[in-house]
């Protein structure tokens, strides 16, 4: 092919926070596919805070290694392919990387079906969407009548659950950083509450959203928002566990949350942490619902795009800083 493909490297590992000097661009040959895979050219990369998590290390994935093409999941069409049943012009999710084309084994590449919008297929239908509604309704377990708290409520995964919450007949409560984001969950996603974490009073504003005590927190950020949710717990209350974004990007905490194991105990809670892959034998089912809820307007989908594959890293880094509302990407 004439074309290049350009790639967004991880120049090097952050120590502190997340900056512009830690990526770097280059150039080079589009590469040829092997026996087996497919050429990709990417259309859209998902932002996640787990891009950040993976430069600390190992976690459900190798670590992202300095001088080395900057991981992240993308949607793809499928350019020239070597690997059965794929064909040109098919789309798939893989992990892409930040660069314009590809070459991956077709077994590590999953067919999506092609729908308008393309991006709904990272967002409301993609990760985002699945990771809410298993987290919640897999591990949160929630029942009509209850309260149930997710923080990080404005992100691409916070502002599913609860609107999958208030579908389910739940009290819903979202802790989300600053009045603007807090007035969008409740007058645009049908929030019952909603609590800014940085206005310094949280733990009293969390005890007038959820005047019942709290059921089920759907946790995206760990640290000082699971420590003021844990005494606020009801009995026999269920806490899943999705990410610690708070804890991702900068110096770590001085300490982690009190009250564990005490109140867990005392509480007989269950707080489990889990990965969107493993539910996905339900895929199907989920999608299926997920797809009747927007159809109907029940679920609103919100997505923050950034044109430019040059502007992944300050839209990461902005992502890191709260900027986004719904699910963050860009298109190549």
């Amino acid at each position: 092919m004439s074309e290049t493909n350009r790639q967004i490297l991880l120049a090097e590992k952050p120590t502190g926070k997340l900056g512009p000097e830690h990526f770097k661009m280059i150039s080079g040959a589009v590469p040829e596919p092997k026996d087996g895979e497919a050429l990709l050219r990417v259309r859209y990369i998902s932002l996640d805070a787990a891009n950040r998590a993976w430069m600390h290390g190992a976690t459900y994935r190798s670590a992202v290694e300095a001088n080395s093409v900057m991981a992240g999941g993308g949607i793809a069409e499928v350019v020239t392919s070597k690997a059965p049943n794929l064909a040109p012009g098919d789309l798939v999710f893989a992990d892409t990387g930040w660069q314009d084309f590809a070459a991956l084994p077709g077994k590590h590449l999953t067919k999506m079906p092609k729908i308008e919008p393309m991006t709904y297929l990272l967002s409301v239908y993609g990760v985002a969407g699945l990771t809410a509604y298993f987290g919640l309704l897999e591990v949160g377990k929630p029942k009509a009548g209850e309260t149930v708290v997710v923080s990080a409520a404005a992100g691409s995964v916070g502002s599913i659950v609860g609107q999958i919450a208030k579908i389910k007949g739940c009290h819903v409560v979202g802790v989300a950083g600053g009045a603007d984001k807090c007035h969008w969950l409740t007058s645009e996603l049908g929030f019952d509450a909603a609590v800014d974490y940085k206005d310094g009073a949280l733990f009293k504003a969390l005890r007038a959203a959820a005047p019942k005590g709290i059921d089920v927190y759907f946790d995206n950020v760990g640290g000082d928002i699971l420590e003021a949710c844990l005494p606020q717990m009801n009995n026999y209350g269920r806490i899943a566990c999705c990410g610690a974004i708070s804890q991702y990007d900068g110096a770590p905490a001085a300490h982690g949350p009190r009250g564990v194991p005490g109140l867990i105990v005392v509480k007989r809670l269950v707080m489990q942490g889990f990965i969107v892959m493993d539910f996905m034998k339900d895929r199907d089912r989920a999608l299926a619902d997920l797809q009747a809820w927007v159809a109907s307007g029940r679920l609103k989908v919100q997505e923050d795009v950034i044109d430019g594959l040059e502007n992944t890293p300050k839209a990461l880094i902005g992502l890191l800083a709260g900027e986004n509302r719904g699910k963050r990407m860009v298109k190549v």
